[in-house]
């Protein structure tokens, strides 16, 4: 029986931790996990639920799987205990798996280390800059690396779990539990059809109302020049500002609002993929359909059924 541990401390997220228990902890089956909650004591999730472990942290050594539920003190280190009982466990052969914020333990034992890992997107950022050794890929559910898997938050958790039920147990139990759970046994695409992105604050001139401008003509065919005449700069010069205030470069971002903007028509309206190209300035379905793939993950169609 493949055990599968949780291993806890204070700090840790309620609703990842829930996730697991439920998942791993409800057998659809005769022949299912063994689940023990490891902690160095009773520990607080969300800091209000109180959890009392069924064994210690030395015992993530024994199991085959260890899950690290999502961790909410992202500005402090994870605590030495937790972080030195999952290295030594990973070392002992087991699997690791962390849900959502719970990268942020597996980086901080060196488990990521030159590895592609996943985290929830708002805080990708984050993972990379403390640790910069970790591949940190934002717009995908999450990363199966063989014997140390990540997730992106909350609901991607999940697809994690069902992932690991389908590698251990095949496609047909991982679809039951899916139906128990009233879920889809996969999601299509990744992070990105979910990701917000914002654009400058009005007080980031001189790029705030040409950025403006450029929002209320995404219908029309806009090049870099467009852009840099409206500010009043040159090519250059706008490139330069832009990649301060958007981390990006004026072409990628008006790629990125023309996509934004027919989510937003595909989530609001009936209108055809044709009349969204036409209103963002793809040209062609062809076109859109090409580029919303490649950003979002998914093709339009699939995203209006999940979001409309």
């Amino acid at each position: 029986m493949n055990t599968v541990a949780v291993a806890v401390a204070d700090g840790i997220l309620n609703f990842e931790f829930s996730l697991a228990y439920e998942l791993f902890g409800t057998a659809p089956l005769g022949d299912w996990y063994e689940l023990v909650i490891c902690g160095a004591g009773p520990v607080r999730a969300d800091g209000r639920f109180l959890l009392e472990p069924d064994d210690g942290l030395d015992r993530l050594v024994r199991a085959d799987t260890v899950i690290v539920p999502g961790w909410a003190e992202l500005d402090a280190d994870p605590p030495a205990d937790l972080v030195a009982a999952v290295r030594a466990a990973h070392d002992a052969g087991a699997r690791v798996a962390s849900l959502c914020t719970g990268a942020f333990v597996l980086a901080a034992a060196g488990l990521l280390d030159g590895r592609r890992a996943t985290t929830h997107w708002q805080y990708a950022e984050a993972l990379a800059a403390r640790y910069p050794r970790v591949e940190v890929d934002p717009d995908v559910l999450y990363v199966d690396a063989g014997s140390v898997l990540t997730s992106a938050g909350k609901a991607a958790a999940l697809d994690l779990c069902l992932h690991l039920v389908r590698r251990d147990h095949g496609s047909a139990v991982a679809n039951a539990v899916a139906r128990r759970l009233v879920v889809p046994p996969h999601r299509s695409g990744g992070q990105a059809q979910f990701v917000s992105t914002p654009v400058p604050e009005p007080e980031q001139r001189p790029l705030s109302a040409v950025l403006a401008w450029a929002a209320q003509r995404l219908d029309q065919p806009l090049t870099v020049e467009d852009l840099a005449r409206r500010a009043n700069l040159s090519s250059r010069q706008l490139a330069r500002h832009f990649r301060s205030a958007t981390g990006t470069t004026p072409l990628r971002w008006l790629l990125t609002q023309r996509i934004r903007r027919a989510q937003e028509l595909l989530e609001t309206t009936g209108d055809g993929v044709d009349a969204v190209a036409a209103a963002t300035g793809m040209g062609t379905a062809a076109t859109l359909r090409r580029h919303f793939n490649r950003v979002v993950g998914v093709s339009p169609a699939e995203y209006r059924r999940t979001f409309r």
